[in-house]
């Protein structure tokens, strides 16, 4: 298990989530066992971000190992856990949490059941309510995107489960393989690597080809997943390899959600973002739109879909190793993938050719194989 926790350090955050369960200002399905039962336990920091800070987890003995994170960014000020308040009914509550959604992924046909599977998580002890510390605990964590983005890409397998919460506090499952392929290294070293030597590097560093082969069709699923999903269409605006990992299983999961973005967010984002040249109009790492110079304000449309990004990031990675027989035509494939313009809803039929001729090549190759 690992815990990801936000706005402090492990002493004063284990103190102050215990104390404020006590008071029974927050609950949740893991504030038992951390501050009754002492189950549940910190252990060494693994992440250098102060406002996303990770912790190796202990439960029952077992014992998780991880690398360091990435550089600081600026620490955001703890939630204030008042919301909502005394005397909200659950079904006032219920209309938070849709009104939350909607102004998230604007409008959806499937909310409503969004919003019941939210309140099941919101549940922490199983009683068939939800108190008032539970749902304040449940709002504060709904205002962390990544928290609501994982619920909506779990029951696909496309993220670490949700274990259990304490207020903001939240446990995942542990994946135990990550970056993507090379190796990740303290952000003071990173910076002093070349790019092209990281990158040399990073291939010596990799599963075999066709787990390599596997996992890319992970990352090629949650492609096809977030275009057009259950819950709208959704942009990856950082592709980089240390934003996945994956399983023993060679299942690849997301494990930083805060990689992706609602599209309806994104548009908005761009609509009033003002510039004088396409370099200004650049969403997160990846998602870029270009400059309407007579209004000098950002077009809404992406440049590149989703599924371009991805084949770049898979490039080197798949074609390293990959058996000479297929190695002409998967780089063709990868090639023409990485040549998609423009968003993909607006190329529907050619989006879906590309992503279908690409997975069958690489199930072609493995499925005969113990990996597959």
């Amino acid at each position: 298990f690992f815990f990801k926790f936000f706005y402090g350090y492990v002493i004063f955050l284990s103190f102050s989530k215990c104390d404020k369960y006590r008071k029974g200002i927050i609950d949740g399905s893991a504030c038992s066992s951390l501050c009754d039962k002492e189950t549940l336990y910190m252990g060494r920091c693994l992440s250098t971000l102060p406002n996303n800070q990770v912790e190796d987890g202990d439960a029952l003995g077992e014992v998780a190992h991880y690398e360091l994170g990435e550089e600081p960014e600026p620490r955001r000020e703890a939630p204030v856990f008042d919301k909502p308040t005394r005397g909200t009914s659950v079904e006032k509550f219920r209309e938070m949490v849709f009104n939350h959604l909607k102004s998230k992924l604007g409008e959806q046909a499937n909310l409503a059941s969004l919003v019941s599977q939210i309140l099941s998580v919101a549940d922490g002890n199983r009683d068939g309510r939800v108190s008032l510390p539970e749902a304040r605990s449940t709002w504060a964590l709904l205002q962390m995107d990544e928290v609501l983005l994982g619920l909506l890409l779990q029951d696909r397998g496309h993220t670490p489960r949700l274990l259990g919460y304490c207020g903001d506090l939240y446990m995942t499952e542990r994946i135990p393989y990550g970056p993507l392929y090379g190796l990740s290294l303290p952000w003071p070293l990173a910076s002093w690597v070349p790019s092209g030597v990281q990158r040399t590097v990073d291939q010596w560093f990799t599963p075999s080809w066709p787990r390599k082969a596997k996992i890319s069709m992970g990352l090629l699923e949650l492609v096809e997943d977030v275009f057009h999903g259950t819950y709208g269409s959704f942009l990856i605006c950082d592709v980089a390899a240390a934003r996945f990992g994956y399983t023993d299983r060679h299942e690849l999961r997301l494990t930083d959600t805060r990689a992706v973005v609602p599209e309806d967010e994104f548009r908005r984002a761009m609509r009033a973002l003002r510039c004088e040249t396409d370099a200004d109009c650049v969403y997160g790492t990846d998602c870029r739109t270009s400059c309407d110079p007579s209004e000098r304000r950002c077009r809404e449309e992406p440049v590149q879909p989703n599924l371009a990004k991805a084949c770049g990031a898979l490039k080197d990675y798949l074609l390293r190793g990959a058996p000479a027989a297929m190695r002409e035509e998967l780089e063709r494939q990868l090639y023409a993938c990485m040549a998609l313009k423009g968003n993909a809803g607006q190329m529907n039929m050619e989006h879906s050719l590309i992503l279908n001729n690409l997975k069958a090549l690489l199930w072609r190759q493995i499925s005969h194989t113990k990996d597959s």
